[in-house]
């Protein structure tokens, strides 16, 4: 800080504070004294009438329907439940109350007497009329207590996926009692609830369900709002209505107002969230910052000289970022001001060239061994010492390499393998393994350490899946190619999961990440026994029994290991029939070993001359 002669901090606190505390303080209390009052009262009024009106036209329907239903059960009996004319009254009815799905007559044992059905109903709503029947045997206790007297409306549209109320009321015929349920539609109630405005109306029952709502899914979803502020409030209060201020359970404010029907022991809500309602103050608030523009204008022309003094410098700090941002660390920025920004100019400068030292070690680092490994070597995160992983090992192998070394120059035979790793690493590299190592032509990689997909099986599968990917690359490698100069090359592949040492091998001076233990072993023996079986990728059944609902195999010999008393089965892999983006595999590849075999080249290999346990082949490691 001794270097900076004129804090920018100082000078932005002076002019900038003044400006804010002069012109946003004087218009958010003219907003608030004189608008937001009168706000709250008129959304108070206006809500408390929404809901008295939608109550009183719920009120309307629901004891209209219940007269009309009365009315009809006493004119059939008049009639005579199985004469023509009692049809006629039902056809009668229902043609004019077509809201009503069907009325019920039950008894007091929960049995059902009568249902009378409106089949226009049922078929222009595609319903089935079953539905009335389930309903009513899930629900057979409130046509008992309906029985005895008590009068309630449920929600029944979870059962016939449509929005569909049941009222259940007391009716009494010759001296019995009984109980009559009517289904109705409640899109009547939601168009009577509609207020055109942002109010929301909706209607719950005894329990709490909500039976109507703008939101059909809430409906359908047999939702109950009795945890619901405002229902706990009208609970609590035990009053016919009120207008009342509650909170949600998003921490959101609301206008609320409720009225108890005082039938059926239903209730209307209405409600308005309070951030709609001082939508009004908000815009005052927005025009009296207008007003002070005149005000700003003129700050802003003393303010504008002193702000280029920060913005220009800004400016070019923010396209050196950019620069650094595409790996340009080396950049053309002076520091022109005496500032704080002079100074972080400055430290910019030095710390892009701090990057560039760095980018280029990791670079030359990671040429060597994996990017993964370098980058958590240079966080220091990788020390002396191991932990068991369970990982997927892979071995490759070119085969007949010393027969072709043999008839290429030394430099050649280095292009030839540059050419070759390079293909194959970057395979290793797109599905997230690391190679481990380089054993002449032969390459060992790792999926699981030291980094992971996330799950043994994600490794085993991308493991595979870089072999059909190398299997891909190979062939396009081997086009044109063919002699002695550019002989057609065959590789085998051999992978095996399993638990082993993972971590850095060696001494404080000199030290290497690796793998090591049984799994390894067997992974490189798996891939030597390519060439009898006749395949150019083999797997283990560690690791076949992770991938085996992804991958198209054939069943090789077993294979006798040391130390194991069992034989180890091995699969040749044909492919994974749903991966998509590598060429010659997936839906279009290969369905068996024999089309692999006419791909790659590779002779059908007689098996009763192949010993699978002749020869052990294995790297040292």
């Amino acid at each position: 800080m001794k270097d900076v002669k004129f804090p920018i901090g100082l000078k932005l606190i002076v002019v900038i504070s003044c400006l804010l505390i002069f012109s946003l303080g004087a218009a958010t209390t003219a907003v608030t004294w004189y608008v937001s009052d009168e706000t709250r009262r008129t959304a108070e009024e206006n809500n408390y009438t929404i809901n008295s009106r939608s109550a009183s036209s719920a009120t309307n329907q629901v004891t209209m329907l219940r007269a009309n239903v009365f009315l009809l059960l006493d004119m059939m009996n008049s009639a005579g439940s199985s004469s023509a004319l009692s049809r006629q009254i039902s056809s009668l009815f229902f043609e004019r109350n077509g809201n009503v799905a069907s009325v019920v007559v039950g008894n007091a044992n929960g049995g059902i007497d009568r249902n009378l059905l409106n089949n226009r109903f049922f078929i222009s709503n595609e319903l089935e009329t079953s539905c009335v029947q389930t309903f009513l045997e899930e629900k057979k206790e409130y046509v008992i207590r309906s029985a005895s007297g008590e009068t309630c409306v449920l929600n029944a549209s979870p059962v016939f996926g449509q929005v569909i109320l049941a009222m259940f009321f007391p009716y009494y015929e010759s001296g019995f009692s009984q109980c009559a349920v009517v289904f109705f539609s409640g899109e009547d109630l939601l168009t009577a609830f509609a207020s055109g405005s942002v109010n929301e109306s909706f209607m719950i029952n005894h329990d709490g369900d909500v039976l109507v709502h703008s939101d059909y899914s809430l409906v359908m979803a047999g939702v109950n709002a009795s945890n619901s502020p405002l229902v706990i409030q009208m609970r609590e209060n035990a009053d016919e209505s009120r207008q009342v201020m509650f909170t949600d359970e998003d921490n959101t404010d609301f206008f609320g107002a409720y009225n108890n029907l005082g039938i059926a022991d239903l209730a209307v809500l209405t409600t308005v969230p309070s951030a709609v309602v001082f939508e009004p103050v908000y815009t005052t608030l927005r025009r009296n910052l207008y007003l002070t523009v005149a005000v700003l204008f003129i700050s802003t022309m003393l303010v504008y000289f002193f702000s280029r003094t920060i913005s220009n410098p800004v400016r070019a700090l923010a396209e050196a970022s950019d620069e650094i941002e595409k790996g340009n660390y080396i950049l053309d920025l002076k520091a022109k001001t005496r500032d704080e920004i002079g100074l972080l100019t400055e430290r910019f400068v030095r710390m892009g060239k701090g990057l560039d030292e760095r980018e280029k070690l990791k670079d030359t680092f990671g040429r060597f061994i994996n990017k993964e490994i370098a980058e958590k070597a240079m966080r220091g995160e990788l020390a002396l010492g191991g932990e068991t992983k369970r990982v997927t090992v892979f071995f490759s192998d070119i085969r007949s390499f010393t027969a072709i070394s043999e008839k290429l120059q030394p430099y050649e035979v280095v292009e030839f393998l540059n050419d070759y790793m390079t293909r194959m690493v970057e395979c290793v590299n797109h599905t997230g393994g690391v190679v481990d190592k380089f054993i002449g032509d032969a390459v060992m990689a790792v999926w699981g350490a030291p980094v992971s997909a996330g799950s043994p099986v994600k490794d085993a599968y991308n493991c595979v899946k870089t072999a059909l990917m190398m299997r891909s690359a190979l062939i396009e490698f081997n086009k044109g190619r063919g002699g002695d100069k550019k002989p057609i090359i065959k590789i085998g592949c051999g992978i095996n999961t399993g638990d082993v040492v993972a971590g850095q091998i060696g001494s404080e001076s000199r030290m290497e990440y690796t793998v090591i233990g049984d799994a390894v072993n067997l992974a490189s023996r798996t891939e030597s026994l390519n060439k009898p079986l006749g395949t150019d990728i083999l797997i283990t059944e560690n690791t076949y029994e992770l991938i085996k609902e992804f991958v198209l195999v054939e069943e090789m010999p077993s294979v006798k290991v040391k130390g194991k008393e069992d034989p180890i089965r091995m699969f040749g892999v044909v492919n994974i029939p749903e991966l998509t983006g590598v060429p010659g595999a997936g839906p279009e590849g290969p369905k068996s070993l024999s089309e692999v075999r006419t791909l790659l080249g590779i002779p059908e290999p007689d098996f009763s001359k192949v010993n699978v346990n002749e020869e052990e082949k294995k790297y040292n490691l």
